[in-house]
């Protein structure tokens, strides 16, 4: 195995996810056979993190920053939210399918309470560190703010800026950024289970079927509710966004499909290796060109079919991050800054930024020392949250993974 690679169970704790499950005997194949899902054994192949991956969470981040803070610099930003979507649905998908490979099951319970321990905790904090802000500066933008924190923590933001036809109102501030959350937490709710039914009751084929025909019904419901007054809806709404994180779900089943010695994966890899750099350009066209959240004669493209093509353009960076660990775009973005940046900061970045931005440009830092500024406190702030609350929690849970090691491998050895 690549050095580049770290294993899947640590990879899975730092994703929130629990990989090795219940304790339970492994199913033979046999009995996975008669459970469905068949043909995914490839999913424990890789087996590890991709640094690659970590490196362009930090570009993403860093994107959405810079576009929040000078959206006339970058006006097609926001795709980087865009990015993120499509690396959460595939390596969230790629370690449940690689959980029902390796136990017959996916422990849904499981994955919803460490969903919640990876996500929530650092966001309470934030929400109550600016519910203080609030009482201490009495600034425009902290009004409301305790229904902004209960919508916030209920994953509710994006379903009321989806009601909203014009101007996005004040009820939301300074949480307007967690719609993004809201999306993937509503995701996370939705999509395992479902899996759990099409590996069960599907083979390997039907799965991937279905799984390209959920990417294209959001193209189709997009083009029917397009109108100028329908575009909070369309951009907030998790069903008009599915298809930008079930791309990369289906990008993960395609892989955990293939076989090592298959030649469709060379086909795969040799292909993704020369569309990288084509789609890391096109994507940062968009973001340097093509305003994206406001009115613009972009919108009626962008708005039905624009956001799958980010997805399938970002999806071939991901591909490429995982199948061509030696190539310039994957030794770029593996590099060891970005990638502990995107491995460890990145979450709390994006949680911290919008309210630390907006309150110092509140309380007077505009022109060129809002970007720098932001930047430092946001970091900071990520920094803070990485060492005080998500780093303890994430031990807690290695700990705990390897406490139900010895309880896993006696459970997985026969009798004699």
């Amino acid at each position: 195995m690549s050095t580049l690679y770290r294993s899947t169970a640590d990879e899975a704790a730092e994703q929130g996810l629990d990989v090795r499950a219940t304790p339970r005997p492994v199913p033979s194949s046999a009995e996975r056979g008669r459970r469905g899902g068949r043909g995914f054994s490839s999913a424990l192949r890789g087996g590890g993190r991709v640094p690659g991956l970590d490196g362009l969470r930090t570009v993403a981040v860093a994107v959405v920053i810079a576009y929040h803070v000078e959206p006339d610099l970058l006006p097609g930003g926001s795709v980087g939210v865009d990015v993120f979507f499509t690396i959460s649905g595939f390596v969230i998908t790629r370690l449940l399918v690689a959980e029902h490979s390796r136990t017959g099951r996916i422990g849904l319970w499981s994955f919803y309470r460490r969903r919640w321990l990876r996500l929530m905790p650092a966001l309470l904090v934030m929400c109550a560190v600016t519910a203080l802000l609030a009482a201490a500066f009495t600034l425009p933008l902290f009004r409301g703010v305790w229904l902004a924190v209960a919508l916030a923590v209920g994953s509710a933001v994006n379903v009321v800026r989806a009601g909203e036809p014009g101007a996005y109102s004040g009820v939301t501030a300074p949480f307007g950024h967690t719609w993004s959350l809201g999306v993937e937490e509503q995701f996370y709710l939705a999509w395992p289970l479902l899996l759990l039914v099409l590996l069960r009751h599907a083979r390997a084929r039907m799965v991937l079927g279905w799984v390209a025909v959920l990417c294209v019904l959001p193209v189709l419901w997009r083009t029917v509710l397009w109108d100028p007054a329908a575009a909070h809806r369309i951009y907030n709404g998790p069903d008009t966004r599915a298809d930008q994180l079930l791309v990369g779900a289906l990008l993960a089943l395609v892989l955990a499909r293939l076989r090592a010695e298959d030649p469709r994966l060379a086909l795969l890899r040799r292909w993704a290796g020369r569309l990288c750099w084509p789609a890391l350009a096109l994507l940062g066209l968009i973001v340097w060109q093509i305003p994206i959240t406001g009115a613009s004669g972009w919108n009626p493209v962008w708005y039905t079919v624009g956001f799958l093509a980010a997805a399938v353009l970002s999806a071939c960076v991901v591909a490429a991050l995982e199948l061509c660990p030696r190539s310039w775009p994957s030794r770029l973005l593996s590099l060891a800054v970005p990638v502990w940046v995107g491995r460890n900061l990145s979450y709390g970045m994006y949680l911290w930024h919008y309210p630390l931005i907006r309150l110092l440009a509140g309380l007077g830092v505009h022109d060129g020392w809002l970007l720098p500024a932001g930047l430092a406190v946001t970091l900071c702030a990520a920094l803070a949250s990485y060492a005080l609350i998500e780093r303890p929690l994430l031990r807690r849970t290695r700990l705990r993974g390897r406490r139900l090691e010895p309880a896993v491998a006696a459970a997985r050895t026969p009798a004699l």
